[in-house]
Order: C-alpha cells, then structure tokens, then sequence
C-alpha cells in the first residue's frame, strides 16, 4: 500500500471515531470562539478531496455536486445536519478512500489542472494533490480534536 494512503486511512479512522463517539447534537453544535463543528469539518474532507483529486483531474466526482457546494471551502454550517446526512458521511469517509486507491493503481489519474491553493502552495500533478490532501485534513482533524473539548 502507498504511503499516502495509509495516512490518509489513519485521518480517515480518526474521522469515524469521532462521528462514533459523538450524538448528532454534539456533531452539530458550534462552540463559541469557532465557526463551524465537526460534522462540518468531515464533510468538508470529503469535499475537499473530491475537488483536489478528482475534479482537478478533470474526472467525474464520487459524491454529488451538493454536498461539494454544501461543505467546500468558504463555506460554513447552515443549519443543523440530519443524521442520514450524517450516516452519508460516515459511508463517504471510507468509500472515497478505498475508491481512490483503487483510482490511483488503475492509473486512472492522467491529467492534472495545476492548481494554487490558498497557502500558496502549487499543486502539479495527483501525487501532489494526495500529498496535501493529507496535510489538508490533517489540519481539519486538528480542528475536530480541538472543537470535541468543548460539546
């Protein structure tokens, strides 16, 4: 197994643990001092990845154009998430990784839209994209870290 993918299987297990350990109020509530909750925050992952790896490949994404609207960045919670959005998510975390893999040994990443994201940093090609796709939700399991302290 790729390296990236081991690390990003380990966020991906984090991910999980939390949405297992927390009620759906607690996945939604937003504490005082942050802009969003932890459900945002793993939907956003999903989102995320589905953008870097597969839209900037100009391929077709395995989640639905609403939830990358709903969860992409800029964006923040608008009102509170249902469970079936989050048992959706729950599914997505681990669907979208296998998936991906599975992508990246067929070789299905051919073509890449380089892309500046707002660190500045230049993505070329998919191993970059893997590569800070990880760094990217690694940041965002810090938030949830953060954020479960105070639901």
């Amino acid at each position: 197994m790729n390296s990236v993918f081991e690390v990003q299987k380990t966020i991906r297990e984090i991910l999980l643990k939390v949405l297992d350990h927390h009620s759906l109020e607690q996945l939604n509530k937003i504490p005082d001092g942050f802009s969003n909750n932890l459900i945002w925050n793993i939907g956003h992952c999903i989102s995320s990845q589905q953008v870097l790896i597969y839209k900037l490949s100009g391929l077709p994404t395995m989640v639905s154009d609403e939830l990358i609207a709903k969860y992409r960045k800029g964006t923040k919670p608008e009102g509170d998430v249902s469970q079936g959005e989050v048992d959706e998510i729950r599914a997505l975390l681990s669907t979208t990784l296998q998936q991906t893999e599975r992508d990246f040994d067929n070789k299905v990443f051919v073509d890449y839209n380089e892309y500046t994201t707002s660190l500045g940093f230049t993505l070329k090609n998919i191993d970059g994209a893997l590569s800070f796709n990880n760094y990217h939700e690694g940041i965002h399991t810090g938030i949830v870290m953060s954020i479960r302290k105070f639901v």
